[in-house]
């Protein structure tokens, strides 16, 4: 079943009614949408980027690249940090525009003195930086957050390059957008399961708990991972760093609990300190028959960039098809709305 059915589109098309994976597939457009801003250059000694989920996440990937001069933080809380003032950059980003941890963030935010940018499809934080006149990005609408990633990254981008952050980035990611489709390519439904990574890697996740690993270069590619799991496959998944990992969950996997139902995944780049190189070969042997052998994902590309969006985009895939496979439909996620109506 598992393998004719990931080859069968007619059953891809039925499982997956909103069409998760055409989406997923034209992911390298979000790297040439426009942004305007009509900021001046100007020195902060701080940046904070409020956001949950996969707002968070290109602000994520913007740590690791192009990464900043200047003390960069991200706020995944109702309460921000105690240094925001005059001399911040504080962005607010939430794809509905109604997450409360990040409404109340920039409530505290305008207390402040702090530069504000606001990045949201809608709702309520584009009102509120209607009213204050607060510089704000509007991203595509009608997506689920954790599908537009891309597009809030550009944003992000166009922030830094607006105010002398960085130079020239958000042009240097739309220049990938190519690059990218050519990846996407090797992963689409009607590429054959003995040719496609994507559906190889996913007929190891299904039914698992997914556990995914990487460098500091790849760490925002591995949380991506895991959301894609959490949200698409509506199944259990974690990640963590090396070498943190060493410093304690190395241990976790050597005695209990003996049953291991899991699937690991290594994302590794070729990118990553040396020392970082060899954990990842030391633990694999050292942990040899006490842990399932991980699956190595050796990230694609000469530049960190490259190997940032191939590697996420992947994931993407992995697990919508491990999804499909499980037969649940990857595009909606009714008990976090049912969260949120409960919350208010």
């Amino acid at each position: 079943m598992g393998n004719s059915m990931l080859d069968d589109l007619q059953k891809i098309h039925e499982r997956d009614p909103q069409d998760a994976l055409g989406i997923a597939e034209k992911q390298w457009q979000q790297l040439e949408q426009q942004f305007e801003l009509a900021v001046e250059p100007r020195q902060f000694s701080n940046l904070v980027l409020a956001g949950m989920g996969g707002s968070a996440l290109s602000a994520a990937v913007a740590q690791a690249w192009p990464g900043l001069d200047v003390p960069f933080e991200i706020c995944r809380r109702y309460d921000i940090p105690r240094y925001v003032g005059a001399d911040t950059l504080f962005i607010a980003s939430s794809y509905s525009g109604n997450t409360e941890e990040t409404v109340s963030a920039l409530e505290q935010a305008a207390q402040t003195g702090a530069t504000i940018v606001v990045i949201s499809a809608g709702g309520k934080l584009e009102e509120m930086a209607s009213i204050a006149g607060y510089t704000y990005l509007k991203l595509p609408g009608g997506f689920q957050p954790r599908h537009v990633v891309f597009a809030s990254l550009k944003a992000v981008l166009c922030i830094f390059d607006a105010y002398g952050l960085t130079q020239n980035k958000a042009n240097e990611l739309a220049a990938m957008a190519g690059k990218l489709q050519e990846y996407l390519q090797l992963w689409t439904p009607s590429v054959a399961t003995k040719d496609n990574l994507a559906k190889q890697i996913a007929l190891e996740c299904m039914g698992k708990s997914v556990v995914m690993y990487a460098g500091p270069k790849l760490a925002a590619a591995a949380y991506k991972w895991k959301i894609s799991f959490n949200e698409n496959a509506k199944q259990i998944a974690w990640w963590n760093e090396y070498s943190e990992f060493n410093h304690n969950e190395f241990m976790g996997w050597t005695e209990q609990p003996q049953q291991k139902p899991y699937t690991v995944i290594d994302l590794r780049s070729s990118l990553e300190h040396p020392q970082i190189q060899k954990r990842f070969e030391i633990s694999e042997r050292l942990l040899s028959g006490k842990r399932p052998a991980p699956i190595v994902v050796a990230a694609e590309g000469d530049t960190l960039l490259e190997q940032l969006l191939s590697t996420i985009a992947l994931g993407d895939f992995v697990s919508l098809y491990t999804a499909l496979l499980s037969g649940v439909n990857p595009t909606p996620v009714a008990l976090i709305e049912r969260l949120k109506t409960e919350l208010v």
